[in-house]
């Protein structure tokens, strides 16, 4: 996840500098101008200006401010449930760290813990699954990669959970990673039937069903569709293609996926060649994509992504594959930054 962290005061960059140090994922810093702070933390002259500007150039936003003050700030930006940011407030004193917007789907109720842990806050959350103990769909949705539809069934299914009432949980047979999530929620406690289309189509009652094949819309209806998964990737020369396998592996890992996930490969131009990872792409079955230094420079611009001296003075870029993923999907979210391994780096991005 990438966040940046908004400040105004000296007591403020105090707080987002131990964020900066205990949070996973990239955090940028940034602070009005006139406030001494490090070289490395951004400056803005007018706050509103600089949140609409980076609105959604963040997987989420923190604030060190008033709670009143966020609301007026990201109200204009608002969008989607669906697309916009994990927005978190946490007061001057570090008394309360508050999840604000996109609790679920966007990650604020868990980024607000983590928050609350390395502030010593007390986290609050709102939402009404969440204060009832009861796994909300969206949120898993979330947690699993995949995007709930329609967005209207959300409410439905939720409000079905907090009046007591019984949800039942499908997956099409026919889905390539159907033994995936059905491990994956039994591990949640959920059950879930493999069915096919046309059997979920004929139950009635609240549903849940796990499938890349929409169904009709029907009221009490809740399909998760597996979003996609980019993987950039950058490499030594002559790297084999076990050894990328190998650190893709463990980068999918890392955000609770297995290698099946990844939809397609994202690299710089430079590797169009690279043996190891034309190799991988076949054995996955996946697009792989190579783009010019013009376009990775363009994404570490405007996303403010973090740079390599040597890859920089090697290739004429100094961010391959975080670059490269956020090529590959356009305002994607990043589920993991640029990451080193053995001879690789990878970086993770989801499809919103």
């Amino acid at each position: 996840m990438r966040c940046a962290v908004f400040v105004a005061t000296d007591h403020g960059v105090h707080l987002a500098e131990k964020l900066a140090g205990a949070l996973l994922g990239t955090v940028d810093i940034y602070v009005k101008e006139g406030r001494a702070a490090s070289p490395k933390i951004q400056r803005y002259t007018r706050l509103g200006d600089a949140v609409e500007a980076l609105f959604t150039k963040y997987d989420a936003l923190i604030f060190c401010m008033a709670v009143g003050i966020v609301v007026r700030l990201i109200a204009p930006c608002l969008k989607s449930k669906l697309t916009d940011p994990a927005v978190v407030a946490v007061d001057e004193q570090a008394h309360y760290a508050i999840s604000l917007l996109s609790g679920h789907v966007g990650g604020a109720n868990r980024l607000t813990e983590d928050v609350a842990a390395a502030l010593g806050a007390v986290p609050v959350i709102t939402t009404a699954t969440d204060v009832n103990h009861i796994q909300a769909p969206d949120q898993l949705a979330a947690e699993l990669g995949l995007k709930p539809v329609p967005k209207v069934e959300i409410q439905t299914v939720n409000g079905g959970l907090l009046a007591g009432k019984s949800v039942d949980w499908f997956i099409d047979e026919g889905l390539g990673r159907a033994a995936f999530y059905q491990r994956a929620l039994a591990k949640r406690g959920l059950k879930a039937l493999l069915l096919s289309p046309d059997e979920v189509a004929a139950r009635g009652g609240l549903r849940i069903f796990v499938t890349d094949h929409l169904l009709s819309v029907a009221p009490g209806l809740l399909h998760l569709v597996p979003r996609r998964l980019a993987a950039g990737i950058g490499c030594r020369q002559g790297v084999s293609a076990d050894l990328i396998r190998e650190a893709l592996e463990k980068a999918c890992a890392s955000i609770g996926q297995d290698i099946e996930a990844v939809s397609l490969i994202a690299s710089t131009v430079v590797k169009k060649e690279e043996a190891g990872l034309l190799a991988l792409a076949k054995e996955l079955g996946v697009e792989i994509r190579f783009y010019e230094n013009e376009a990775l420079q363009e994404k570490i611009d405007v996303y403010h992504l973090s740079e390599s001296a040597f890859v920089k003075k090697t290739i004429g870029v100094g961010n391959v594959s975080e670059a490269a993923a956020l090529c590959a999907i356009p305002g994607g979210r990043v589920a993991l930054a640029k990451t080193k391994f053995t001879k690789v780096t990878v970086a993770l991005v989801w499809e919103k």
